[in-house]
């Protein structure tokens, strides 16, 4: 006798079933897939019990006859598809017809379905798996789909499911997402009795995802269209601001052809063109929708259709992380413009890009202008100095205070001559100009903003004021974000400033960072460092990168090295993460005294420069604290 048999058919729904219907999430999604592949306006879903009481999904769709409506019940009973080619160019959210007949097989189900030229309706019920009323009956045009006691018959997976108020939350999240990827439909949630959701078709997708996400502040919004080699491609979305983001898991809604979808490729690619404006351990937060031609994309690679696969998908993923780059950029501008007054920017050439250079994934754009200023100090720390008038003798408590707060006054600051050492970078120095008291601000056509200097706070934060309220900028992660921009345009055009060594450093290397200087020794150049072999492990380093002069070179050298040496773990980013190391530690350093000259010339280089808001390493640049959350700290609304 054989021991192999064909199962039986409601043995084979059940397993069907298991793929299919993972939690009541899953059937809310089949049967909202289903709905709006028929045309529903208006989609109603009601919840009870956790989803394993109740669910209860009506729409105003096209909706079956009694044959369709009996034709649904079998495995692969579909309308979506009819052979191989259309496999292959899958247009609609639901194709595989195996939903209707897995769900019915684990629970109780009742489906009322009308034509929208019919009289009447049909009315079928199904009791885990056995067909047991069929007739006519009177109802709305459309389809309803009541399934109760989900897992009846299946215990076991029964106790596989979480607390009733966790599988609620999925089934919200499942609401929500179909939402934002048709914002054309009504959808009307109700859970436990209680209306949780209603999202109104005359609201427009951002208005959707506000009130989806319950977030009231700005949001850097995406559109862009594909080239010749992406054709009929488009992504459109709405990302938030890179400095409102929370630690934590991504909050990023993918939405493919209006299909929800998980995917690391579209999620890194959004990642990447965000690069240098997210903090480690933070992820992008937004919505973005991909529309492609159908045949682009393979949706059948997963049971529960989550998942795609794209036929170009390295076009794809750089078409996403420009676009994403481009609005950033735009996000820029319009921030420098409410900050700084009318664009200042300097036009810019564009960076040659090097194909043969290993790096990749250059950041989104990159100043021509020399931002080496007059505000880069070095590490001199003048904290607790303060200027005051002569006939104002400091107290005691004077004293405290003037260790945090540094501002200009009557009494001029003693003069400063500049450093005469060449290419000393970053502690390069100019003489402090003697400004009128109560009257930090330059005149416009020297100062080039309209923001009035209020002083320096704990040698580190730069407080301004303009017509919106309060600023507060950081003198280090705004130089360094100059600096970096700088060096990344300088390194492109192989014109990075170097310093000859008076006295060249011998330098003891290991064996590993020996091959990696040789290896990457074009590279190491370009970045404004000499060296040559001694013999063995030994190097000899006779210049190095201005702007890092005053710095250990030996100790430089080694770090970019190590950095290099961390090239399998890095994602290909080895160029940003250097120039990045390298634009921090020659950028003013927090605990450094800036003068009012200091303090206008930092401000101009940030308004003049193409990105400005972050750091490299994705701090936040400027904090802006509006009038009105002044008011309300002290209760003066």
């Amino acid at each position: 006798m054989s021991k192999i048999r064909i199962l039986p058919e409601q043995l084979a729904n059940q397993i069907a079933a298991g793929e299919v219907v993972e939690r009541p999430a899953s059937v809310v999604k089949e049967m909202i897939e289903n709905s709006i592949d028929a045309g529903a306006t208006r989609i109603e879903i009601e919840i009870q019990g956790g989803g394993t009481g109740l669910i209860r999904i009506v729409d105003d769709g096209e909706g079956m006859g009694e044959d369709d409506l009996l034709m649904s019940l079998e495995r692969h009973g579909t309308s979506k598809i009819a052979d191989e080619k259309d496999l292959a160019s899958i247009a609609s959210l639901g194709f595989r017809g195996e939903a209707v007949p897995s769900i019915g097989s684990v629970s109780r189900m009742t489906i009322i379905s009308r034509p929208q030229d019919n009289d009447l309706g049909t009315k079928i019920v199904l009791d885990y798996g056995k067909l047991t009323k069929v007739h006519e009956t009177g109802c709305s045009p459309g389809t309803t789909v009541e399934v109760r006691n989900l897992f009846g018959n299946t215990p076991a997976r029964k106790k596989f499911l979480r607390t009733r108020r966790t599988e609620l939350g999925h089934i919200e999240e499942v609401v929500k997402n179909y939402a934002l990827g048709c914002p054309d439909i009504l959808f009307i949630l109700h859970l436990e009795g209680r209306e949780v959701l209603r999202l109104d078709s005359s609201m427009d997708l951002k208005q959707r995802f506000v009130t989806i996400l319950r977030y009231s502040g700005p949001f850097i919004p995406i559109s862009a269209a594909g080239g010749k080699e992406l054709a009929d491609t488009s992504v459109h979305g709405f990302l938030v601001p890179p400095e409102k983001i929370t630690v934590g898991p991504s909050r990023l809604r993918i939405f493919v052809n209006n299909r929800a979808v998980k995917d690391r490729m579209i999620t890194h690619a959004v990642g990447e063109g965000l690069r240098s404006f997210l903090m480690k351990g933070k992820s992008p937060s937004g919505l973005v929708h991909l529309l492609l031609p159908h045949q682009e994309v393979d949706v059948n690679v997963h049971p529960a259709k989550h998942e795609v696969r794209f036929r170009n998908a390295q076009n794809i993923h750089t078409f996403i992380s420009q676009a994403i780059t481009v609005a950033i950029e735009e996000y820029q501008r319009e921030l420098q413009t409410a900050i700084f007054g009318k664009d200042r920017r300097r036009p810019a050439s564009a960076v040659p890009i090097d194909r043969e250079n290993l790096f990749a994934n250059p950041p989104a754009s990159a100043s021509g202008q020399d931002n080496t200023s007059a505000y880069t100090r070095g590490n001199q720390n003048t904290q607790g100095s303060v200027h005051v008038p002569v006939d104002s003798a400091p107290t005691a408590r004077d004293t405290k205070a003037a260790s945090t707060w540094r501002v200009q006054t009557s009494e001029p600051a003693p003069a400063v001559s500049q450093s005469t050492q060449q290419g000393a970078g970053s502690r390069e120095i100019l003489q402090e100009n003697t400004i009128p008291p109560k009257d930090l601000s330059l005149p416009a056509s020297s100062a080039g903003h309209h923001l009035n200097i209020i002083g320096q706070f704990d040698n580190l934060y730069i407080f301004c004021q303009d017509q919106e309220g309060l600023l507060v900028i950081d003198q280090h992660a705004a130089h360094e974000r100059l600096l970096y921009q700088k060096l990344y345009r300088q390194y492109h055009e192989r014109s990075v400033a170097k310093q000859t060594l008076m006295f060249p450093e011998t330098v003891e290397l290991s064996l590993l960072q020996s091959q990696l200087a040789i290896k990457h020794r074009q590279e190491i150049e370009r970045m404004g460092f000499a060296f040559r072999e001694f013999g063995g492990n030994t190097f000899v380093l006779s210049s190095v990168p201005a702007l890092s002069a005053s710095h250990s070179p030996r100790e430089l050298f080694l770090d970019i090295l190590d950095q290099f040496g961390s090239e399998q773990t890095d994602g290909g980013h080895i160029l940003d993460n250097i120039l990045a190391t390298m634009a921090c530690k020659a950028a003013v350093k927090g605990g450094t005294s800036l003068s009012s000259q200091e303090i206008n010339k930092l401000l101009n280089d940030m308004a003049e420069a193409d990105l400005f808001s972050h750091c490299p390493h994705g701090r936040p640049v400027i904090k802006r604290f509006s009038f009105a959350e002044l008011r309300k700290w002290f209760h003066r609304t």
